[in-house]
């Protein structure tokens, strides 16, 4: 495929390296908590439909991301590439809404007999206004970016994540005799990647395909195997979602894109709160933030579902300065803004399966 005109040169060819989708439904969650926000970080309409993001190098070396409206042509190369076989994703000239510079996503990838990847030149016809190159999040620290990254990988590597926590002995019983489950134990270190380096390991399922380059892809652990470990990153003791009426909580912080911070009243407690001594106050913020998305439903993708196991449902849920990753029929795990590399773990209680439940008929689910 070739990019359009007025970006790259006519005759200068995209060698496509790898895509992903940027749809309500799915999209990579570095640009944004939702939606619509993603679509505003790459200056791009919501549309509903949605749109893919083909990222490659042209002639020259430099890093590209074209955006098409073909999301179903997008959507069959993933698929395939997630199979082990190989796709040509050509991309027909008329579906190309524009070319941005650069990559919003590490790509583990090169097209072979080009320049290494760089950012291409700005184009001196455009007198200054070339948009600025796209670039990935700074692995080296923490912010909503890596927050939101870090979710993704617990979500795609629930088995690990799940495995260090130990249900009969990981949590102490809190101030007034709750039973074990509803308060906070004592953190403990575990083996999977940080959210910072979930960039690094292809966070939002970046397939590893090659298209019409050939390009050779830098092998990636399985997604069911064991991460590398991580001694930055600890999980906490587990806290239950059930809390007692007229509970207190803290003040979120403002989102990326301004939604899910305003309303009537952000601070007031919700039954999926927890006001029990010991709980960190991000954790009943972000469950009493959630909770108040069943009455106002947030923007497109705040909230997603998609397959799991069984019956269950994975649900990843977004809001001001804090990420929710569950099961439907299992924990939850919260990621704070405050608390750089630190996972949170929400037990079952008597609300938890509520809220899911809850949060996953709002949610919005690949089509």
């Amino acid at each position: 495929m070739t990019a359009p005109n007025d970006t790259v040169a006519d005759d200068d060819a995209l060698y496509v390296l790898t895509a992903v989708l940027l749809t309500p439904a799915q999209f990579p969650s570095v640009l944004a908590d939702d939606y619509p926000a993603a679509c505003a970080t790459l200056a791009l309409e919501p549309y509903a439909e949605g749109y893919g993001l083909v990222l490659g190098q042209d002639g020259s070396g430099a890093r590209w991301t074209v955006v098409v409206d073909d999301v179903s042509l997008v959507a069959v190369a993933i698929a395939a590439w997630d199979c082990g076989m190989e796709y040509d994703l050509s991309p027909d000239d008329r579906s190309v809404v524009c070319a941005l510079p650069g990559w919003p996503l590490p790509v583990a990838v090169a097209a072979p007999g080009v320049a290494a990847p760089h950012d291409p030149l700005p184009d001196p016809e455009a007198e200054g206004t070339d948009p600025a190159p796209l670039t990935p999040p700074d692995t080296e620290s923490w912010g909503p970016a890596q927050r939101r990254m870090g979710a993704d990988e617990i979500a795609h590597q629930w088995s690990a994540w799940r495995e260090q926590i130990d249900d009969e002995t990981a949590f102490t019983t809190p101030p007034g005799g709750e039973s074990p489950g509803t308060g906070t134990g004592t953190g403990v270190e575990t083996g999977p990647t940080s959210g910072a380096e979930a960039a690094e390991s292809g966070a939002e399922a970046v397939p590893e395909g090659v298209a019409e380059s050939g390009a050779e892809a830098v092998a990636e652990p399985e997604p069911g195997s064991e991460p590398d470990p991580h001694p930055g990153v600890e999980v906490q003791g587990e806290v239950d979602a059930e809390t007692e009426t007229g509970a207190e909580t803290e003040t979120g912080a403002e989102t990326e894109s301004g939604a899910g911070s305003d309303g009537p009243d952000d601070t007031a407690a919700s039954p999926a709160a927890d006001a029990l001594s010991g709980v960190h106050p991000g954790v009943r913020r972000a469950l009493a933030q959630a909770h108040d998305y069943i009455g106002t439903p947030p923007p497109p993708g705040r909230v997603r579902s998609s397959f799991a196991t069984g019956d269950a449902r994975m649900l990843r849920a977004d809001g001001p300065g804090w990420s929710l990753v569950a099961r439907t029929d299992d924990i939850a795990f919260v990621l704070l803004d405050e608390e750089p590399g630190e996972v949170l773990p929400v037990g079952r209680g008597t609300e938890l399966p509520k809220l899911l439940k809850a949060l996953d008929t709002l949610a919005v689910r690949p089509a």
